[in-house]
């Protein structure tokens, strides 16, 4: 059994919040160096180019890529050979995300959902982290971060279809929901599509989803079809940079999907803006 000390799983949770929320990971900024280059339309290729500026200012300046400096959503997964000593990992994560968004300066975003008190004074700052938590073989734990923004967050959808829907309905909801969105998630957009399962494990494929390096290819030869089909199909759209109109409105479609029960095809589409913060770690 291997014993992982609590405040060193804080540690590192505050420093990957700080790090990404002034760092584009090396695969979105890839992606919108590509989407640069191919992009047709001038307005937006010179916005494009507003926004690789704002990820190097941030970087070299150590200032937040955006205002919405999101909520802190983890998957986590934890071997069954680790003893955490000294607390409680889920403890561990949460004191890790308020460090890391007060020492960062970073926005307390968290509130209720009636009053809009926010939570800084009472839960804590920015907390409670949103935390999905897996067993696995082993003695690391696992913790993928992502930083959620609000904007992103708002266009995002959940449908249960009958199966007769098929892999067309899946494309035509796809292509419904970012066309409805518009400008409003801040694109080029990272796309996650969770299919199968339940109605609320699609909607966690499709989050989990968005954690995958862009650029990847999915393991599964028929996603990685669906993906290029669909990716296709948004770009057809041609909302473009930041809605300006344009050939990139989306950098990658991720599909996670699951088996699911004979009478339904729950899908679920969740939405990344550009600046797509993700950070891996194993302890």
């Amino acid at each position: 059994m291997r014993e992982i000390a609590y405040q060193e799983i804080v540690k590192n949770v505050r420093d990957i919040i700080v790090y990404s929320a002034s760092n584009l990971p090396e695969d979105a900024l890839n992606a919108m160096k590509e989407a640069y280059k191919n992009e047709k339309s001038p307005v937006s290729k010179e916005v494009l180019k507003q926004l690789l500026e704002n990820a190097d200012i941030a970087s070299s300046e150590a200032r937040p890529l955006c205002q919405d400096t999101g909520l802190a959503v983890f998957f986590v997964k934890i071997g069954a050979d680790v003893k955490v000593v000294g607390g409680l990992l889920k403890d561990a994560i949460n004191e890790g995300t308020e460090k890391g968004y007060i020492e960062g300066y970073l926005r307390a975003s968290t509130c209720h959902p009636f009053t809009r008190a926010n939570n800084k004074d009472t839960v804590g700052y920015n907390l409670p982290a949103i935390i999905h938590l897996d067993i696995v073989e082993g003695d690391k734990i696992d913790i993928e971060y992502a930083a959620k923004g609000g904007g992103s967050e708002n266009v995002s959808r959940a449908r249960v279809f009958p199966p007769a829907a098929g892999k067309q309905g899946v494309i035509d909801y796809v292509r419904e929901c970012i066309s409805d969105a518009g400008p409003n998630p801040c694109p080029p957009l990272t796309v996650g599509v969770g299919i199968g399962g339940t109605f609320e494990k699609a909607v966690i494929s499709s989050k989990h989803a968005l954690f995958r390096n862009i650029g990847s290819v999915n393991e599964d030869p028929e996603m990685a079809e669906l993906e290029d089909t669909i990716k296709l199909e948004l770009n057809k759209l041609g909302i473009g940079t930041m809605g300006m109109g344009g050939t990139e409105t989306v950098l990658a479609v991720h599909i996670e999907s699951n088996p699911c029960h004979i009478a339904s095809l729950p899908v679920s589409v969740n939405v990344q803006c550009h600046s797509s913060r993700h950070t891996h770690i194993t302890i």
